[in-house]
């Protein structure tokens, strides 16, 4: 089986702020920002997954969550979530 790492937004259904992060579990990842296991989002809960990019590397993976957190990757967002 192959590792696959994962760039995710996640979007408040509270406030509709993005969360954006990254992870090697996807499913259980979403499952626990929704439980409010996660401090960055467990005021924000429902969250709902409206983007996700998989890698095999986990460097490149962490490198496209850095740049989807700038100003260039958020507007990047916003026009492919519209």
């Amino acid at each position: 089986m192959i590792d696959m790492f994962y760039t995710y937004v996640l979007r408040s259904k509270r406030d509709g702020d993005l969360y954006i992060g990254w992870t090697n579990d996807l499913d259980n990842r979403v499952k626990e920002h929704n439980k409010g296991s996660v401090e960055a989002t467990k005021y924000r809960i429902p969250l709902e997954l409206v983007y996700y990019e998989g890698c095999l590397n986990q460097k490149n993976t962490i490198t496209r969550e850095k740049q989807l957190k700038t100003g260039f990757g958020r507007a990047y967002l916003r026009r492919r979530l519209i």
